[in-house]
């Protein structure tokens, strides 16, 4: 992915990581669009930030996608990287019947959600130079977090469809997977203040640091993450779950 002269669409771009990424990009002279569900957080993500413009939107809904991306191609036709950032989580006991909204409100965020705008857009970013396609997937879709089961299986299966995706456009689209580790974001309640998460800007700086030096990678994998992502060649899944599961 180049990393200047980009039209860049974020969705999840108001908070937490996709924010981060959003300024950053911005700082290096890129045109940056964000997208999220709060007005109120999507106008302090790119206040007194010249060009940086915002469309109110929830990637659970279809009729908006539908809105808001015909108007984001009318307006920016330019437009040729797609970031996929949004996403919802949260603790589950899955041992006993529960309510499932929650869950399925999660699986229809984080992963019908990237699909359903790659969906949209994929024709456009077709015809366009230098385009890319980036989701933000977890290293909880590698080894999942037992306390959070149906977060770290929507990350699984958005990991899966990504291979697909760039096997499928190898000759068209640059597909880019962005593994986060535990990064210091509001995703979950007490990942701010948890000595195992790792810095939000850190994690940004890191991010962008291997998206400047490595423009032909595929994976953003910072060193954070590296135990979980190499878990199943490594021969450690049981014993990070059974650590997890301890601890949760």
């Amino acid at each position: 992915m180049n990393h200047k002269e980009n039209t860049i669409f974020i969705t999840g771009g108001a908070t937490g990581i996709g924010r981060a990424l959003a300024h950053r990009w911005h700082d290096l002279g890129n045109t940056v669009i964000i997208a999220g569900r709060r007005r109120e957080a999507l106008e302090e993500a790119v206040a007194g930030r010249p060009g940086m413009k915002f469309y109110v939107l929830d990637v659970t809904n279809r009729e908006e996608i539908a809105a808001v991306t015909a108007q984001l191609i009318a307006e920016h036709p330019d437009f040729n990287v797609l970031v996929n950032c949004a996403g919802v989580s949260g603790a589950e006991d899955v041992t006993i019947a529960r309510d499932l909204s929650h869950g399925e409100k999660i699986v229809e965020t984080n992963f019908l959600g990237p699909v359903r705008m790659i969906d949209a857009l994929v024709d456009h970013l077709k015809g366009r130079p230098a385009a890319a396609i980036v989701v933000v997937s977890s290293g909880t879709g590698f080894v999942p977090y037992p306390a959070a089961p149906t977060y770290s299986a929507s990350k699984a299966a958005l990991h899966s469809y990504t291979l697909s995706l760039r096997a499928l456009l190898r000759d068209a689209v640059q597909v880019i997977e962005i593994v986060p580790p535990q990064v210091a974001t509001d995703l979950m309640a007490g990942l701010k203040d948890s000595p195992y998460s790792v810095p939000l800007e850190k994690f940004a700086d890191d991010v962008m640091a291997q998206l400047i030096a490595h423009e032909s990678e595929d994976e953003i994998i910072v060193d954070e993450v590296k135990p979980f992502r190499f878990a199943e060649r490594d021969g450690t899944v049981r014993d990070l779950l059974t650590a997890m599961a301890e601890g949760s």
